[in-house]
């Protein structure tokens, strides 16, 4: 199971991941959002804000989102961390229901170029 540190690390890469993105990832990563992140194995959400092309975390909570960000995401730390290493395609995981997405129609049109 990933530890909290492991999950930070991961949002840290994936960040940095879209702030390096050209195109259309670039212009989809340039959202200003309130985003959170749930961690369902561990309980921990981690939440914070997509601007400029990076996540930036604010808090890091015990249990599920307090507030309702513009874009929930809730996985496992295992599915956080083989996502953002290439090693598990979202589109799978979130077909089987192993990563939720939450947000509105057209955040979810121009996230599916993150994604």
């Amino acid at each position: 199971m990933a530890t909290i540190e492991e999950c930070r690390t991961a949002l840290g890469k994936f960040s940095d991941n879209m702030q390096g993105a050209e195109g259309d990832v670039r212009a989809a990563a340039a959202l200003d959002r309130s985003v959170s992140c749930h961690i369902t194995d561990l309980d921990v959400t981690f939440a914070g804000r997509l601007t400029g092309g990076r996540i930036a975390v604010d808090e890091t909570l015990p249990g599920p989102p307090r507030e309702k960000a513009q874009i929930r995401l809730a996985m496992a730390g295992d599915d956080l961390v083989a996502l953002v290493g290439g090693e598990l395609n979202f589109a799978t995981a979130w077909g089987s229901g192993r990563v939720r997405l939450e947000a509105n129609l057209l955040d979810l049109f121009r996230l599916r170029k993150l994604l």
